[in-house]
């Protein structure tokens, strides 16, 4: 044991974040690598919540669609910081709350700093469009759409609101000059 690990600690922690997530309505939390098999994991658990809460087929095909979006959002775009030990592409952080009105998927990854003014612009103009501008959008990004290196021209963002309805929700947390924290909630009505 390292001198400033302490089982109590520890313990203390648990308790916290268990206290934490029962406040915040999360019913699953993940920090670590996404990959496809994780992905299919995180679906069933949450489709066999969904059918205990009798949630409407059309509401769990919107969650089910937005929460495979943003992992492979996580798995496609997360950077990796060489600071940290355990820290390779691919890896973020993924929560799923409920409430008695809807769903929230949140992302978090790192993402570098330079890449956040674009990220920045992407989601905004996004938030701006209606339904009508948002289709308008998908196709042009389908036909024109600048594919960057690791695949993807924000079709999946497009693609969520599209599917939600909703306006994404977003942060950008500065860790140091060269990498951003991307934290991403996507909210899903059960009443819809």
């Amino acid at each position: 044991m390292t001198d400033d690990f302490h089982p109590k600690d520890s313990l203390d922690f648990v308790y916290d974040f268990y206290v934490k997530m029962k406040k915040n309505k999360i019913n699953l939390a993940y920090e670590g690598e996404i990959t496809h098999q994780i992905t299919k994991a995180f679906t069933s658990l949450t489709e066999n919540h969904m059918s205990i809460d009798n949630d409407p087929n059309s509401v769990q095909k919107k969650v089910f669609h937005v929460m495979v979006e943003c992992l492979q959002n996580i798995s496609k775009h997360a950077e990796n910081r060489n600071d940290v030990i355990t820290s390779k592409d691919g890896r973020g952080i993924f929560l799923v709350s409920k409430d008695d009105e809807e769903y929230n998927i949140t992302t978090g990854n790192i993402v570098k700093t330079n890449k956040v003014n674009d990220l920045k612009r992407m989601l905004e103009n996004i938030n701006n469009l209606d339904k009508d501008g948002l289709k308008q959008l998908y196709k042009q990004q389908m036909r024109e759409g600048r594919l960057s290196p690791k695949g993807g021209a924000g079709l999946g963002f497009i693609d969520i609101a599209r599917k939600t309805g909703e306006k994404l929700i977003y942060s950008f947390l500065e860790i140091d000059d060269n990498s951003s924290f991307f934290v991403l909630t996507s909210t899903v009505s059960r009443e819809k």
